[in-house]
């Protein structure tokens, strides 16, 4: 299983907005087959480098006083 980065999501998303289906990062070349299948990419990509939707991150302060 390969780890997507944000480089990966800034290659496809150029791509993208040049009307280009080949995405190049690093030394690799992918061609894909439409413009969908290029979204469909972007889309795999972004949902795995953001938390999930409703995902809540607690932090929980405790205080104390020592009274004398």
């Amino acid at each position: 299983m390969s780890t997507f980065t944000q480089a990966h999501l800034t290659a496809i998303e150029e791509a993208i907005a040049g009307g280009y289906l080949e995405v190049r990062y690093d030394d690799k070349l992918v061609k894909y087959q439409s413009m969908g299948d290029l979204l469909r990419a972007r889309q795999l990509i972004a949902s795995r480098l953001t938390p999930a939707a409703g995902a809540m991150s607690l932090s929980y302060v405790s205080t104390a006083r020592d009274y004398e």
